[in-house]
């Protein structure tokens, strides 16, 4: 009975894997000094490949299905054995079986900030993260290059390389895409679609497919969130002077109402944020009445000035202030000497 059991465990009629969703991408049949026994059988399932290799050569590939290993199915290894006729005794080879299933929600981010290239700022430090899946292309390639000749090789093993890639090539990504920092930032699709076209010749390397690829999210440096909040604000009122004076009036209110005067401190700051909220209800009220009537409408920003008076320090506090946005864009060279004129003639 011993000696039959011996027996038993020196061929191998049926190879086979079932995979047990653990992550395993490769994954090498048992031989444990076994033979396979001719005319044996190879059950490849749907998802997977099988690779023989030979004393360290890659031989014959298996896609899906059950098949009967004769040397007419082994044509490679038949070779490799240099077999001149059907062979009728056990052989030995290993097999390697391959996952090609899509290994998804794999993550991936910017620990931390990264330093890219902008035409419109120059160096954008910024943070990024999402999450990509892939699955096996190549098993050949992927054995060579990759899991080689480990019994069991899983997505955790490769998933710090495959990290590494994605922010390696997040930069060359968003350079090559030729697409301005900003709207990168608020198109995520056209983003991922850059980093996916970088993405992809790299892991073909690897004998892996990227499958797909997502942006979740791109966090902004503070001081550009400052300046998309204020293009934003420019683009709801236009190019109006008046409306831009309405638009800024309006966002110093709040401050106003903190406590915090805007031009001022303590009780002198508190009453110029009141005659400039009072000053903002009238203007709106005349032009509400000026809109019934068809005139022209009252610009905010002058009217609330005037209402208030400014001195000296607050025109040269204001002009600072237009000079900061025209440097950033937000204001045209024309519009910032308008509204230098004017209020240099309240100096007079």
């Amino acid at each position: 009975m011993a000696l039959m059991d011996f027996i038993k465990k020196q061929f191998i009629d049926v190879i086979q894997w079932t995979e047990e969703g653990d992550g395993t991408l490769a994954w090498r049949f048992p031989m444990s000094g076994m033979e396979i026994q001719n005319g044996g059988q190879l059950v490849v399932r749907e998802s997977q490949m099988a690779v023989f290799v030979n004393e360290g050569k890659l031989a014959d590939v298996f896609g899906p299905g059950t098949h009967k290993l004769t040397t007419q199915t082994l044509p490679v290894l038949t070779y490799l054995k240099n077999w001149d006729k059907l062979f009728e005794s056990p052989f030995k080879s290993d097999v390697y079986f391959f996952s090609t299933r899509q290994q998804v929600d794999q993550k991936w981010g910017t620990p931390q900030p990264i330093t890219i290239r902008d035409k419109d700022f120059g160096a954008v430090r910024l943070r990024a993260f999402g999450n990509y899946a892939f699955r096996i292309a190549d098993p050949k390639l992927f054995h060579t290059e990759i899991s080689g000749t480990r019994e069991n090789y899983t997505v955790a093993d490769i998933d710090g390389q495959l990290r590494g890639l994605v922010l390696q090539n997040i930069s060359t990504a968003i350079a090559a895409s030729g697409i301005p920092f900003l709207d990168l930032a608020a198109n995520q699709i056209e983003f991922a679609k850059a980093l996916s076209a970088q993405l992809d010749p790299e892991m073909a390397k690897l004998g892996l497919k990227l499958e797909g690829m997502t942006v979740q999210n791109v966090s902004l440096p503070e001081e550009l969130q400052k300046i998309m909040d204020q293009k934003i604000g420019m683009g709801m009122v236009g190019n109006d002077m008046g409306k831009f004076m309405q638009y800024q009036t309006a966002q110093s209110i709040p401050k106003f109402a903190e406590g915090g005067g805007g031009g001022g401190s303590g009780i002198a700051g508190d009453a110029m944020g009141l005659g400039a909220g009072v000053a903002l209800g009238q203007v709106l009220a005349q032009n509400l009445a000026a809109g019934l009537q068809g005139q022209a409408p009252v610009a905010a920003g002058a009217q609330a000035a005037a209402a208030v008076g400014i001195k000296p320090d607050e025109v040269m506090a204001t002009l600072e202030k237009l000079a900061d946005l025209k440097g950033k864009g937000i204001l045209t060279e024309e519009e910032f000497s308008a509204k230098k004129a004017e209020l240099l003639k309240k100096l007079v």
